[in-house]
């Protein structure tokens, strides 16, 4: 399993423990709403960091991939003339 699975799933439970800890606590309607609200951001805010860092690293490495093959190409192209 990989580390981006289990982080994921890891926060999924976090933000499933609070939601219903919220819930069940013995709060008026209004706060609890606020406090629903406020744990939905902080949820939110989470996996869009989570995703940002993702897409980067995604990017990082089409960036890596994209130079070896354009040495490849070069080489490729060096043994070519050279025949």
């Amino acid at each position: 399993m990989s580390s981006g699975k289990v982080l994921l799933g890891l926060l999924a439970g976090v933000a499933a423990g609070a939601l219903l800890g919220v819930l069940f606590a013995p709060d008026k309607g209004s706060v609890t709403r606020k406090k629903i609200t406020k744990k939905g951001e902080d949820f939110a805010e989470g996996l869009t960091e989570k995703f940002n860092e993702f897409a980067d690293s995604v990017s990082e490495k089409f960036d890596e991939v994209k130079e070896k093959a354009g040495n490849m190409k070069s080489r490729a192209e060096s043994v070519k003339s050279e025949a």
